[in-house]
C-alpha cells in the first residue's frame, strides 16, 4: 500500500525499525526543547501530513521504551488519524512519571500504525442474543 506524505519537518520520513515491525516512528519537530513537568500534557508537532486510503486510519500508539523509561505515554491512545485528515499529525503526550522530561527535536515519541477498517451500520433492537458472558465486563473473564 501507498501512503501520500508531506515532509515540512526538518527530519527524514518515519520508518519501519525492523523489517516486521507495525509501527512507524514520528519524531518530534520543534525549535526549541519541550519540557513536560510530571502530569503535564503537550501537542507535539511533527511536520507531517499525510493521506491515508479509503477504509484505513491511522494510530497514533505510544513508544514502549519512552513509557517504561520515563512514564511518557499517548494520553489518547490510540488517538485515530481518518482517512480524510489532512492537517498536521500531532502527538498527545502526557508524562505520568514524578519527574520532568525533555523532548528534543528529532527524538522519537509515538508510533504510527496504518490499519484498514470498516465502517458499521447500526441496528436498533430491543434485545441482543445471549452469550454465556452474558454482561460481565471489566475482568470478568478473569475470576476463577
Amino acid at each position: 500500500m501507498q501512503v501520500k506524505i508531506v515532509n515540512r519537518s526538518h527530519h527524514e520520513l518515519p520508518q519501519y525499525q525492523t523489517e516486521e515491525a507495525a509501527g512507524l516512528d514520528l519524531r518530534a519537530n520543534l525549535e526549541t526543547p519541550l519540557v513536560l513537568k510530571p502530569l503535564e500534557r503537550a501537542l507535539v508537532p511533527t511536520g507531517l501530513y499525510m493521506e491515508l486510503p479509503k477504509g484505513f486510519e491511522g494510530q497514533i500508539r505510544p513508544r514502549s521504551g519512552l513509557a517504561y523509561k520515563h512514564g511518557l505515554t499517548v494520553l489518547n491512545s490510540p488517538g485515530t488519524i481518518d482517512s480524510d485528515y489532512r492537517g498536521e499529525l500531532k502527538v498527545l503526550l502526557v508524562n505520568l512519571s514524578n519527574d520532568a522530561f525533555e523532548v528534543k527535536d528529532g527524538e522519537r515519541v509515538a508510533q504510527l500504525v496504518i490499519a484498514e477498517h470498516k465502517q458499521a451500520e447500526l441496528i436498533a433492537v430491543e434485545t441482543l442474543d445471549d452469550t454465556v458472558r452474558g454482561a460481565g465486563g471489566f475482568g470478568s473473564t478473569g475470576k476463577h
